[in-house]
């Protein structure tokens, strides 16, 4: 039986509106990640983190929108995001910041990270949506190393 994945609402970003005469659905870049702690407790951290960085979202260059994702398995719980961007470079400003960085230090030790980016021509929520869950459903079958 596949776990039960379970999305925080769509968070919109400065980006999601586009300018006047713009494409709506135009080229967006997606990033999924999902990390797997090694010890359970560790979860709670992570989620806090995760959701720390999305109060701010709607500040954040170039950002399209953010779903959250949480796996709420008390032995093998897993959380991670999809986020849409402007372009790669949006992303890369994105990864770089202090505030990122610092809870990617924290945390890189105590679990294992999976990601994954692609771009698109044209942006479709609910296709992003339902590829970024089967994505995550795929990673959620596999074991998780244990430290």
């Amino acid at each position: 039986m596949s776990p039960t994945i379970w999305f925080a609402p769509w968070k919109p970003g400065p980006a999601d509106h586009p300018a006047p005469g713009a494409d709506p659905g135009g080229g967006v870049v997606v990033s999924v990640t999902g990390f797997a702690p090694h010890r359970p407790w560790t979860a709670l951290g992570v989620n806090v983190a995760g959701i720390a960085l999305r109060r701010s979202w709607q500040d954040v260059e170039g950002a399209v929108g953010l779903w959250l994702w949480s796996v709420l398995d008390p032995l093998n719980p897993r959380s991670g995001s999809v986020s849409v961007w402007r372009d790669e470079k949006d992303l890369r400003g994105f990864v770089a910041r202090p505030d990122h960085l610092r809870i990617m230090r924290a945390y890189r030790h105590r679990g294992d990270l999976r990601s994954t980016t692609w771009q698109t021509d044209h942006f479709d929520r609910d296709a992003t949506h339902a590829a970024a869950r089967s994505l995550i459903a795929g990673w959620c079958a596999q074991p998780v190393r244990r430290g």
